[in-house]
């Protein structure tokens, strides 16, 4: 009877601990602010995701091992604080898929997000050299039509490349996780 008592309580802990790492040391913990001062080239949307670009990349899937490779060709193009950004994705499947984000800025560097496979808008903020934008993402029927809660973190590297890393999570389970570049694509 000890055992089992001690069994579930050391199961108790862990998952306490494991949450304590996610929710104060994790991916998830880190907020805009953790960013507002950071030196180097402030991140603007309108400038840095501004015309063609090239974006490389991978899935992780639950495990933490690659399920898919990708590589994008985006085009985006801003009115004022107003952007479109057509991507273009084709993935070592054959698989291509395409998206259009209608994005809209505020003056002081929120962002508001729409798209096709986006639920409802999402919301973000441009914060020093980074961006932050969470979302509910629905997977296309053939992979289940799951809603995935969605935060992408952007960070501007002092070249201009904008380094993608994204968390997708159902019920709060980490589930996808996915690792890009972007960058302006050189004309040919």
């Amino acid at each position: 009877m000890e055992t089992v008592f001690l069994v579930i309580l050391g199961a108790i802990l862990m998952g306490i601990l494991g949450y304590l790492k996610n929710r104060y040391f994790g991916f998830i913990s880190q907020t805009p602010g953790d960013y507002a001062d950071a030196e180097g080239e402030q991140f603007d949307l309108r400038s840095h995701l501004n015309g063609p670009i090239v974006c490389e990349g991978v899935i992780y899937g639950p495990t933490g091992r690659v399920t898919s490779r990708f590589v994008g060709d985006f085009q985006a193009e801003w009115d004022g604080n107003r952007g479109v950004m057509k991507e273009h994705f084709t993935y070592c499947n054959g698989e291509e898929v395409h998206r259009e984000w209608n994005l809209q800025l505020g003056n002081d560097g929120r962002i508001r997000a729409t798209a096709s496979d986006v639920i409802g808008e999402g919301e973000g903020i441009q914060s020093g050299p980074s961006v932050q934008l969470k979302y509910k993402y629905k997977l296309p029927e053939t992979q289940g039509g799951h809603v995935l809660d969605t935060t992408d973190w952007m960070y501007l590297a002092p070249n201009g490349t904008i380094v993608n890393r994204s968390q997708f999570r159902k019920f709060g389970i980490k589930v996808a996780e996915l690792v890009a570049t972007m960058r302006r694509k050189e004309a040919v």
